[in-house]
């Protein structure tokens, strides 16, 4: 198996898999791929944790289905492009080293790689969506891309050292970092701070990757340009604004994100 990166502001992995390897993706992510590529759709690949396991993460926002991209007789192609500008990262996974990553950061993995729901709470859904604030665990063996929107950030945090993070900043990090939602301090701060009340602790020993264009706040600054339906102009928050954020923000974001 051979990958390369390419692109800039838009980037996109490109995975040149041999006879019989495989990779997998949530169903959907595909971008382009060679003719020699054969495409299996399953309810469990990646899954982690069973029925129950698939379950939490379709609860959580996340898809059911995940594909299988294998080459079958001949060598080929398959590519995963970004959805949003950002970068991707190529981590390797262990039992001893996983990784939780926010909810639409995962872009394809090695087939003993395994998904699952690693933590979740609920922030408001004006916040967050109606699923909350969700991380996804990536375990298992072998290796995973993450797909991490706008500039990237990294932090190697010591043991006991402690980072305060807007929690749609937060990328990725080692599953060693422990990480815990708290509030603003202070009555002043949550109400007339602008920066929302909630904050997310990371405290290592680990790395954790920051990213600096959350979605959430993307999606707001796009509304904010939407025509009303009364007149020519508006907030988006109109009828027409909201059907507009439905179709355009929706299909951008393909479900409720971070």
């Amino acid at each position: 198996m051979q990958t390369r990166i390419q692109g800039t502001v838009m980037p996109v992995l490109e995975v040149r898999l041999e006879p019989n390897e495989s990779v997998f993706a949530e169903s959907g992510e595909l971008s382009w791929m060679t003719s020699s590529i054969q495409m299996t759709t399953h309810t469990q690949m990646g899954g982690g944790g069973g029925l129950f396991g698939m379950f939490k993460r379709v609860v959580a926002g996340g898809s059911l289905f995940m594909t299988e991209y294998r080459a079958a007789q001949a060598p080929g192609e398959v590519a995963f492009a970004t959805k949003v500008p950002g970068h991707i990262v190529p981590i390797s996974v262990s039992p001893d080293n996983e990784y939780l990553v926010h909810r639409h950061g995962f872009l394809c993995a090695t087939p003993q790689v395994t998904i699952g729901v690693g933590f979740q709470q609920s922030l408001g859904a004006g916040i967050f969506g109606g699923n909350g604030f969700v991380l996804q665990k990536i375990g298992g063996s072998g290796t995973a891309w993450l797909e991490l929107s706008g500039e990237l950030i990294r932090k190697d945090l010591a043991p006991g050292e402690t980072l305060r993070v807007h929690p749609g900043h937060v990328g990725a990090f080692q599953a060693s970092v422990n990480f815990q939602i708290t509030t603003v301090p202070g009555i002043k701060n949550a109400i007339f701070g602008g920066d929302g009340i909630f904050l997310a602790a990371l405290t290592g020993p680990g790395t954790v990757w920051l990213q600096t264009l959350p979605i959430s706040r993307l999606a707001h600054q796009i509304a904010e340009y939407l025509p009303s339906g009364e007149g020519g102009s508006g907030t988006g928050r109109a009828t027409v604004g909201g059907a507009l954020l439905g179709g355009i923000v929706g299909s951008l974001l393909s479900g409720d994100d971070n």
